[in-house]
């Protein structure tokens, strides 16, 4: 039974929530104070958290901050009622894997939910279709631990800064969209934020590329979306000789 950690301080929104999931048949445990629910996911590492932004003792961003740095991977949705955009951006760059904005239906969330536990499980049990580590120039990527390493240093990426190298890799060198990487990575089709591709290429170049604005690996193709290149040329399985006639 997946377990959901709700961290609000609504007790009516929480106490909804929690009737609503609980009908779904998931395991819930609410806590209204930040800090709290910080030390509640560290120890008994739910398999997904809804965060509100605005908490008392730690807020959202704070949270948020800190799970990453302690290497958690634990999906996280974001349920806020600020609609701004630079807020959901901030969310998503400090680790957030998706969002919902107040007031919201609860059907939608519950879907949204469910796709990301979907995802989790997909990109934990390593069903991506490519080798256990993969090299990328200096860029090491290990599936099984979901680990990256440039030059031999660990460089710690978001969840889903992760799952979208992941998706590039996946292509062995062709074109993805901006749409597709949303679909793939996000789960849903519409750009909900609309630089939500973007801005996570950005961090990935920061964190991988030695000249981020020159980059070598994560090229950009004009009107059509992103592609990886190798330095040693892409590696795609060998394409079948022709028959014999």
């Amino acid at each position: 039974m997946p377990q959901i950690l709700v961290v609000e301080d609504n007790n009516d929104l929480a106490f909804g929530l929690r009737n609503n999931f609980e009908i779904e048949g998931y395991e819930v445990c609410v806590e209204s104070n930040g800090k709290h629910g910080l030390e509640r996911a560290q120890t008994a590492n739910p398999d997904l958290i809804i965060l509100d932004l605005m908490l008392p003792g730690l807020d959202g961003f704070h949270f948020l901050r800190e799970l990453r740095a302690g290497g958690s991977g634990i999906p996280v949705l974001i349920l806020t009622a600020r609609g701004e955009e630079a807020d959901k951006v901030r969310g998503l760059k400090l680790g957030a894997d998706d969002y919902v904005t107040k007031p919201f239906g609860v059907l939608e969330l519950i879907a949204r939910v469910e796709a990301l536990l979907r995802r989790s499980e997909r990109f934990s049990g390593g069903e991506s279709g490519l080798h256990a580590v993969e090299q990328i120039g200096d860029i090491e990527v290990n599936q099984a631990t979901r680990t990256v390493h440039r030059g031999g240093e660990s460089v710690a990426l978001t969840p889903k800064e992760f799952e979208l190298l992941i998706a590039l890799l996946r292509r062995r060198g062709a074109v993805a969209s901006r749409l597709d990487l949303m679909q793939e990575v996000w789960g849903y089709s519409s750009a909900v934020v609309s630089r939500t591709v973007d801005t996570h290429i950005a961090e990935l170049r920061r964190k991988l590329e030695a000249e981020p604005a020159s980059p070598k690996h994560i090229l950009t193709v004009r009107k059509l979306g992103y592609r990886l290149h190798r330095e040693n040329g892409d590696r795609r399985p060998p394409s079948p000789a022709p028959p014999r006639v």
